[in-house]
């Protein structure tokens, strides 16, 4: 039996866009590429105190104080390391990723929500997106993107949006019927029934997609750092080839006080303040 030519189709989808949207693959690098500057510069601009005592009260209002206490905490001890400049790297890469993750994985899973024909052929994409080798993105990435931060922003949107597209759809049509036929009864129309009751009531499982996509972004790091990405993945992935235990146990430590501040910053900041007052 002949072996099908899929790498070969593969490369040769790969070749015709290389050459056919390059024009388009250089406008969405210079985009990516001053989000993820501004962002950077926004981060590194005030001093490193003033930015913990910044984030302590942002956590202070979006949590509580344990929370607040453990960024000041946490934030102190990247800085004592000798790990905020490729901390703020890597914020800068997962605000990045994330953002346009939910830029685009929000109205694709409105979408999703309300043709059945496009969930059809989107959750099979998701599917694919979700099951495929993290590293298996780095290829067309950097073939489009060359080498640095662009292709691992590129990779870590692939692979962090179909939590988003999956719990905007899930959200959307776990609104009760009933709502949406008294929606109706009133005259809404398409748009003041998405936005005014199905979205609404929706969010919160809009939000949990949000703060798995943002974990899912800072998951990358390390990845990416292999195609010249900046930030923390850099100082783990020279540890791990060059056998720094140590080192490698620090720069891990940078990574989960980020991980968990990220993770619990995304699950209360938007919660009412009654519920966050009570947690």
């Amino acid at each position: 039996m002949p072996k099908l030519p899929i790498a070969k189709w593969v490369d040769s989808v790969v070749d015709w866009m290389s050459i056919n949207l390059e024009g388009l693959f250089d406008g969405i690098a210079f985009t990516i590429e001053k989000v993820v500057d501004l962002f950077t510069d926004l981060f590194m601009l005030p001093h490193p105190i003033l930015f913990i005592v910044l984030l302590a009260v942002i956590a202070y209002f979006a949590g509580k104080w344990k929370l607040s206490l453990f960024s000041v905490l946490g934030f102190l001890l990247i800085w004592n390391l000798g790990y905020w400049d490729a901390t703020m790297s890597t914020l800068a890469l997962v605000l990045t990723s994330g953002l346009i993750s939910i830029i685009i994985g929000i109205p694709i899973g409105i979408l999703c929500a309300k043709s059945k024909g496009a969930s059809s052929v989107i959750t099979p994409l998701l599917d694919f997106m979700q099951t495929m080798p993290a590293f298996v993105y780095l290829l067309p990435a950097v073939t489009f993107f060359s080498l640095g931060v662009v292709p691992g922003v590129i990779a870590s949107i692939i692979f962090a949006i179909p939590p988003t597209i999956r719990l905007t759809n899930l959200g959307i049509q776990q609104v009760s019927g009933e709502l949406v036929e008294a929606a109706d009864a009133f005259g809404s129309t398409g748009a003041q029934k998405l936005f005014k009751v199905q979205l609404p009531l929706a969010m919160p499982t809009i939000l949990a997609g949000i703060n798995q996509t943002i974990m899912l972004s800072l998951s990358m790091v390390v990845i990416a750092s292999m195609i010249g990405a900046q930030g923390i993945g850099v100082e783990v992935y020279r540890a791990v080839t060059q056998l720094h235990i140590g080192q490698g146990f620090e720069a891990g430590l940078a990574v989960v006080v980020l991980a968990i501040v990220l993770d619990r910053l995304s699950q209360n900041i938007f919660k009412p303040a009654r519920k966050r007052r009570n947690a």
